[in-house]
């Protein structure tokens, strides 16, 4: 099967039944709050999320290949357990660099927003996440 379409379905059911198998060993991995390496890390990082947060969705609103790249934008939303749960958003987009093997070797996301923005959708919801220009 083919990569994009792996990623497709792996999106449409995250954080469930990830394909791990899809990433290199040592895959790097960054996004404004994380840097690490290591498909383990990558998984304890979403089985976090799949413990903690409620109702977590991923809705993916390109995804395309470009050589040995792959650029996804989508947007992250999900109810933090805390009393009021509030329902928190983050757009953003994906770069996936690939080795010879088609493996991902680096996931590295960017966000529309900033952590802060983040936190701030905690106390008042109507603070939406903004696009950075």
């Amino acid at each position: 099967m083919d990569i994009i379409q792996i990623l497709k379905e792996d999106y449409q059911r995250f954080p469930e039944n990830q394909t791990y198998s899809i990433y290199a060993e040592n895959v790097y991995f960054q996004d404004p709050l994380n840097k690490f390496r290591g498909v383990k890390r990558y998984q304890q990082m979403i089985k976090f999320i799949q413990t903690w947060f409620i109702n977590p969705h991923m809705d993916v609103h390109d995804i395309q290949r470009l050589g040995d790249t792959i650029k996804t934008e989508w947007t992250l939303s999900w109810n933090t357990p805390i009393p009021w749960k509030p329902r928190i958003s983050i757009s953003g987009w994906s770069e996936l660099g690939l080795n010879s093997a088609n493996l991902i070797i680096s996931h590295i996301d960017y966000w529309h927003c900033s952590p802060l923005d983040v936190i701030k959708q905690h106390f008042f919801p109507s603070n939406q996440t903004k696009t950075v220009p």
